[in-house]
């Protein structure tokens, strides 16, 4: 009969989790507040690029509340029994789900371009173009404030965080958004160039679905529990054979949260050993958090 033995990791929430959560909520009441500026104004001097950059700031207020939910669900059910694994994916999942709001963004915002280049509208220019201006400058803070956090989680910056990530690629989408309004209202204003304003949209829409793009490629991987990282399989199968009569006959590695794996290893040998000893041998695998072994002892006659 095989033996088995395994040992657990729960995910926890460290300091720079709290800080982002704060920050996090920080970007969303000042976005919020910034986007009934620009839907108000956009109304009132007719500014069709400014009343779309507010309605486009108000779906990501939603996407970062999101981001904020998932931190604080994160937090109060870190020590549920329900979740074997801990609540490492929660941040993934809001991060998947604001990639999928940032794309339907995307396509609105190319949509609604693509009717004002038929259809411009007259534009109040210079009140409008303070109120862009203040956009830009709640946007540009909201990201300094995102992009401080993202450094504290480590090298590899807001890759190891997807909601923090998400909540990022928001607030810069948001930024672009409103410096091409002030490019359009400035062509608009000094050239009388009045499409130039459905036509820099367009340009934004486009480089908004290629930034979630690579968020939602990462963040899905997770999800689906893809193996992708052969590196990590093939140190875990070397070190596992290094014993001579041992062989790795099955391995499954996954994500259970951002750098932090789960793996299932079933192992043919000559000569067992206790599942605590295969355990000891992976401890060089940093990100392995939780490990199941079963030893298969060969029949030798």
């Amino acid at each position: 009969m095989p033996e088995a033995g395994h040992c657990h990791y729960r995910f926890e929430l460290s300091g720079s989790h709290r800080r982002a959560e704060q920050r996090t909520r920080r970007v969303v009441a000042l976005t919020a507040v910034m986007m009934v500026v620009e839907i108000a104004a956009g109304a009132m001097f007719g500014s069709m690029a400014l009343l779309a950059d507010g309605w486009h700031m108000a779906t990501h207020v939603a996407a970062l509340g999101i981001s904020a939910f998932a931190y604080r669900y994160a937090r109060t059910h870190a020590e549920d029994p329900r979740y074997s694994f801990g609540t490492g994916k929660i941040g993934v999942l809001a991060g998947f789900a604001s990639g999928v709001a940032l794309l339907v963004v995307a396509a609105l915002m190319a949509v609604e371009c693509a009717l004002r280049l038929w259809q411009p509208s007259p534009i109040r220019f210079d009140e409008a173009m303070t109120v862009a201006v203040l956009g830009l400058g709640v946007n540009l803070l909201s990201a300094w404030w995102l992009r401080d956090e993202t450094h504290d989680h480590g090298g590899g910056g807001h890759a190891h965080d997807h909601s923090l990530r998400a909540a990022y690629l928001h607030v810069l989408a948001d930024a672009l958004t409103s410096l091409l309004a002030i490019m359009a209202l400035a062509c608009g204003m000094l050239f009388g160039w009045v499409r130039m304003d459905p036509v820099m949209g367009i340009v934004g829409a486009a480089v908004i679905a290629r930034w979630c793009n690579g968020l939602l490629r990462d963040s899905s991987a997770i999800l689906l529990d893809s193996t992708s990282d052969t590196q990590t399989v093939n140190v875990i199968r070397a070190a596992l054979e290094r014993d001579a009569g041992s062989r790795v006959a099955d391995l499954h590695l996954w994500h259970i949260a951002p750098h932090r794996l789960a793996a299932i290893v079933s192992i043919d040998t000559d000569t067992p050993r206790s599942p605590a000893y295969y355990q000891r041998i992976l401890d060089e695998v940093t990100a392995l958090a939780h490990l199941t072994v079963e030893i298969n002892v060969r029949n030798s006659a």
